[in-house]
């Protein structure tokens, strides 16, 4: 079920890009549906140009023949489609499940416009539910995950099998369970000022608006 939401809050988002845009292609299972509506609408005539946040949706990009420009090449994007783990009544998120954190808060943060695409079950009322992902070097990672504790989480770095998970920046990522998340502006500072941090997980202030896959087959759209 919640595989045909996400379908649904993607192409309802995807339904909004137009003929030259830079379209910023995000990552995880729910950007996966976004990608693969926009190689349709390519297909159909829309004249898009795509910057992936990761090495898998420039891959699935490529095969669905998106035209892509390297970030190198742009000053600006003009929209931004991505996933989240979690979504606050103010479009607070938390992302980084799919491991790209970095890459799509650097999309984001050069996009004219970033939609949320999530299916219901992603809508809190307070942030924390999920671990927030921690992008941390791999130097010093004890000493890291140290400070982590002292903002009061219990910090846990993500394995692929029995080894760390590597980023595509090569960096490893701590999951931080917080529990409830008051101040997520106030974390985000916190968290990026220990060094060994790269970047955080939370997103705030930086959603235009997010659709959302309804159970009943509708796409609320929240601004």
């Amino acid at each position: 079920m919640n595989e045909n939401l996400k379908k649904l809050a993607a192409e309802k988002a995807v339904e909004t890009l137009e003929s030259g845009m830079i379209v910023g292609l995000g990552t995880g299972s729910t950007a996966y549906w976004a990608i693969k509506r926009i190689a349709e609408r390519v297909w159909e005539g829309l004249d898009i140009k795509g910057v992936p946040s990761s090495e898998r949706s420039e891959q699935f990009a490529a095969e669905w023949e998106i035209p892509l420009i390297g970030i190198e090449e742009i000053d600006r994007i003009d929209v931004t489609i991505d996933g989240a783990d979690e979504i606050d009544p103010f479009l607070r998120l938390i992302k980084g499940g799919g491991g790209a954190l970095l890459r799509e808060k650097v999309l984001a943060a050069n996009s004219d416009k970033l939609l949320i695409i999530a299916d219901e079950s992603k809508r809190v009322e307070t942030l924390g539910r999920f671990p927030l992902p921690v992008e941390i070097v791999p130097f010093a990672v004890r000493l890291t995950l140290n400070r982590l504790r002292e903002l009061g989480c219990t910090p846990t770095v993500r394995l692929d099998g029995d080894r760390p998970y590597w980023t595509d920046n090569g960096n490893f990522i701590a999951d931080c369970q917080f529990g409830s998340i008051a101040d997520p502006e106030w974390l985000a500072v916190q968290l990026n000022q220990i060094p060994g941090v790269v970047e955080n997980g939370l997103f705030v202030r930086m959603a235009s608006a997010a659709y959302i896959g309804r159970s009943d087959g509708t796409v609320e759209i929240i601004k």
